[in-house]
């Protein structure tokens, strides 16, 4: 059992912004009746919005023993289809206004707006002892990876996180993530260990209702991705009047030094904390942190590595890196690092694949006093607000879409730049990608050129095409 809900049983755990909520011991006893519902341990998918019921499901199947795999419940509906035939479910927890998406699932259950289907599948796949939570690794693209994440690992960071933060029961975050991501589900994770108040809404940050409900429910806290701050920004956020707010997070990819700067200031020129963080859904979530009372010195850097973690870097050769200034790829060690990969129902059974180390595929230095700055990447993936995009699965869904068409995408954070060989299906591409992945059409740029430039032996020249994305335009 992970969370301890005991502890603060009398305690408001949730309150969404329609006025409902419920105690720890409410929360505890209607997720131990889904957990009955479903009747043994068993791998069960959710489909998750930020609402109570969403909740109720997680913590109910995560507590019971059995292994929620989280996905936004916006997914493409032929993206999920694939998900069920690879891991075949025995039952899938949903909003009660998709369940007729379903035809042929049998309703077992249903609480809080929500509704447990026994889906019929034939096969059951063995799920290793260790085994808790599978996360999406890999964003919107609908790819089968996901990580998979044990007891330990969860518990570990969403303490350690507690940690650095100084949460206590006093605390009320609002959701400004999706649950189904590894971000905004470690803010949920970490406030349910320290009895906190969750306070749910799938409102976002640009609707007059959020900050409504900000207000009115007192929110001392929020995360955001840097396209959140990119949002508040144009906003004008450091003129509203939040009196009740205390921190503001920072995770999701690198943030532009220009705003972690003005983000700083706000924050110690009004009392409040900005804090800076790191991590992968391959560590549970977070990795490092930059103390908040070095946000203005340290600009620019991601921090230090979490309590119970280790950083180091390694050359090309694999070599240690023990001079600051010096790039190299950065390696993590904690308790927090998962058991490893799945990518079909057969990886269930498998146990610890990494042994507590992560080598990140990000590349970093360290300065003079021990703290990190990422500097690129070595993998080709982006953060598109906050949601990790597999590059090479954009190309594989493209090319698979439109066989007659040759790909090859790349770009920064927040900014995917997708080359295609055909003027003429440019506009088809970019509404193909925005339907499959839910991602904001704004971070989307195709364009056409006579060919995809090439070496010798046929690989792209990733290179050439990001000194055509820096001039940008579709």
């Amino acid at each position: 059992m992970i969370f301890d809900f005991q502890t603060y049983s009398e305690n408001t755990a949730v309150l969404d912004e329609f006025g409902m909520s419920l105690t720890y011991s409410a929360l505890s006893d209607a997720g131990r009746r889904v957990m009955e519902a479903a009747g043994r341990r068993c791998l069960v998918f959710i489909l998750c919005q930020n609402e109570i019921g969403a909740l109720v499901g997680y913590t109910g199947l995560l507590n019971g023993g059995a292994v929620p795999l989280l996905l936004n419940s916006r997914q493409d509906g032929e993206a999920l289809a694939g998900l069920l035939r690879a891991y075949q479910p025995p039952f899938l927890w949903a909003p009660e206004d998709m369940l007729d998406a379903f035809p042929g699932m049998t309703p077992v259950y249903r609480a809080f707006g929500y509704g447990l289907l026994r889906t019929g599948y034939e096969t059951e796949y063995l799920l290793h002892p260790e085994l808790a939570l599978l996360l999406t690794t890999s964003g919107s693209t609908g790819s089968p990876k996901f990580v998979r994440q044990s007891e330990r690992n969860i518990r570990a960071n969403g303490e350690s996180i507690a940690s650095y933060l100084e949460l206590n029961a006093s605390e009320r975050p609002i959701t400004t993530l999706p649950m189904s991501y590894t971000y905004g589900l470690s803010i949920i994770n970490s406030h349910l260990l320290t009895g906190g108040t969750l306070l749910v809404t799938e409102k976002s940050l640009t609707q007059r209702e959020f900050w409504t409900f900000f207000r009115q429910a007192q929110a001392t806290s929020f995360g955001g991705v840097p396209y959140t701050y990119e949002m508040l920004d144009r906003m004008r956020f450091a003129k509203m009047d939040l009196p009740s707010l205390r921190t503001m997070t920072q995770a999701g990819g690198k943030l532009s030094y220009t705003l972690h700067e003005k983000f700083a200031q706000y924050a110690q020129e009004t009392g409040r904390r900005f804090v800076v963080m790191y991590g992968q859904c391959e560590a549970t979530a977070r990795m490092a942190y930059l103390p908040p009372e070095k946000a203005v010195e340290k600009c620019g850097s991601m921090g230090i590595a979490i309590p119970g973690g280790r950083f180091h870097l390694i050359d090309g050769n694999g070599a240690p890196i023990t001079a600051p200034g010096v790039t190299g790829e950065l390696v993590y060690q904690g308790e927090n690092v998962t058991l490893g990969y799945a990518e079909r129902g057969e990886d269930l059974s498998k146990g610890d694949e990494w042994g507590g180390i992560l080598q990140t595929g990000d590349m970093a230095k360290f300065d003079e006093d021990g703290y990190y700055y990422i500097t690129g990447r070595k993998k080709r993936f982006l953060k598109i607000y906050g949601n990790r995009v597999n590059l090479d699965e954009v190309d594989a869904l493209v090319k698979e879409t439109f066989p007659a068409l040759d790909c090859a995408s790349t770009g920064v954070d927040d900014h995917l730049y997708v080359f295609i060989t055909d003027e003429s299906r440019q506009a088809a591409v970019k509404e193909f990608l925005v339907h499959r992945t839910k991602l904001n059409p704004a971070a989307f740029h195709v364009t056409a050129l006579e060919k995809i430039p090439k070496n010798d032996s046929g690989k792209t020249l990733y290179r050439e095409l990001d000194v055509r994305a820096v001039g940008g335009g579709e």
